[in-house]
């Protein structure tokens, strides 16, 4: 791959990734957040997705880059016949995602019954904030309330500060759209073996609470004393963030001792007033003291300082930053898809690498043709999109 590799959506039919996951059809039914970065997983990777977009946003361009790769179908699924076509792709898809609330599926004609009726090696992957049950699995959320209740919010923050949110990293991405990937993944091997599908149903609040594990059994990193006073949430002076004289952030981490050697040595600091490193007593001071030596000097100027040394420092970066590192960019972290720099699929393969993700298409720019490969005439495909059952955009991509 080229230092930037740059790429634009094909038509349809176009050649696919070499990916893992190549030969696996994925149905994905709209929304935002953890089911399409699920489904942008598993197409980065080699899959090939079509997404059922609402009818209603024909035309539009992706509002989220993580729609990358797929196929868009835009349709009426509260119409009998837009209903059956969705059916008609299940029947050929090896994995169905969607991310509505408890019961729209069932509601719409498309549950996992129904699903996996007429196509009984179904695996149908299910996206929700507090589950399929329970009792609160009808209320609405989002990752700030799933987090929050899963003990990971209460984690995060600073000495005397309100828990900080973590954007929504820990419950869309990392607790919900990762574990839905996961969990599918883990359905098709399954699958193998028995040659049956099944339902997943991943929700947001369980994977942010398996993601806090370590801190039930691990008392001395978060959760001995309060919010902010512990190893790993800014407690300690040497894993933190630091402000250096240009304004700056940089980064430590240096837990092991030897790493820890190695940051005093680095800032100047006499040992006497480091050690011990584990006196959480003398903490607070020792923050002040590592704080006040970062500030002095630029950020250029501690990376070179900090070059030679294992002592667990790097620079803060923003994500245009970050996609400029030299760092990044000899291992081609990054892609430009249509001329937008954005985080290349991960992870990497030894023998079978996928290519450039294609660009996000345009709601319902693969209408037609996914309808002629179900069989549809064109007599026919008029018919539906005159009935607003269906809807072709102009232009395949944003």
């Amino acid at each position: 791959m080229d230092e930037v590799a740059t790429v634009h959506s094909g038509e349809p039919g176009a050649a696919r990734s070499a990916g893992p996951l190549t030969g696996i059809r994925v149905l994905e039914f709209a929304g935002m957040g953890p089911a399409p970065f699920a489904a942008m997983m598993l197409a980065d990777l080699g899959a090939e997705v079509i997404r059922l977009d609402r009818l209603s946003q024909l035309g539009r361009p992706a509002r989220d880059l993580v729609v990358r790769g797929r196929r868009s179908v835009a349709v009426d699924l509260k119409h009998p016949e837009g209903r059956d076509v969705a059916l008609a792709l299940t029947a050929r898809s090896d994995v169905l995602i969607e991310g509505y609330r408890p019961g729209v599926m069932e509601r719409l004609g498309l549950s996992p019954k129904t699903c996996l009726a007429v196509n009984p090696q179904l695996v149908y992957g299910r996206m929700t904030g507090w589950g399929q049950t329970g009792p609160y699995a009808q209320r609405a959320g989002h990752d700030i309330n799933y987090i929050a209740m899963s003990g990971a919010l209460a984690m995060i923050g600073r000495r005397d500060q309100p828990p900080t949110p973590p954007l929504n990293l820990l419950g869309d991405l990392g607790g919900g759209g990762c574990f839905l990937a996961f969990g599918v993944l883990c359905a098709l091997l399954a699958r193998n073996r028995s040659g049956k599908g099944q339902v997943v149903d991943a929700a947001m609040v369980d994977g942010s609470a398996l993601l806090t594990t370590m801190f039930h059994g691990a008392p001395w990193t978060v959760g001995r004393g309060p919010r902010g006073t512990n190893m790993l949430d800014s407690g300690a002076p040497f894993y933190d963030v630091y402000e250096t004289e240009d304004h700056q952030w940089i980064s430590v981490g240096a837990i092991e001792a030897a790493f820890y050697a190695e940051l005093v040595d680095g800032l100047g600091l006499d040992h006497t007033d480091m050690y011990p490193q584990l006196d959480r007593a003398g903490w607070p001071r020792r923050k002040e003291l590592v704080a006040g030596r970062f500030r002095s000097k630029t950020l250029s100027e501690w990376l070179t300082i900090f070059g030679d040394r294992d002592a667990c420092v790097a620079p803060v970066l923003d994500p245009l930053e970050a996609s400029r590192h030299e760092h990044h960019v000899e291992r081609n972290s990054y892609v430009d898809i249509a001329g937008v720099r954005q985080p290349a699929p991960v992870p990497r393969f030894s023998e079978s690498e996928p290519a450039v993700p294609e660009a996000a298409p345009r709601v319902g720019a693969h209408s037609v043709a996914t309808l002629r490969e179900l069989g549809h005439t064109s007599s026919a495909i008029d018919r539906l999109i005159a009935r607003g059952v269906f809807g072709q955009a102009t232009g395949s991509t944003v």
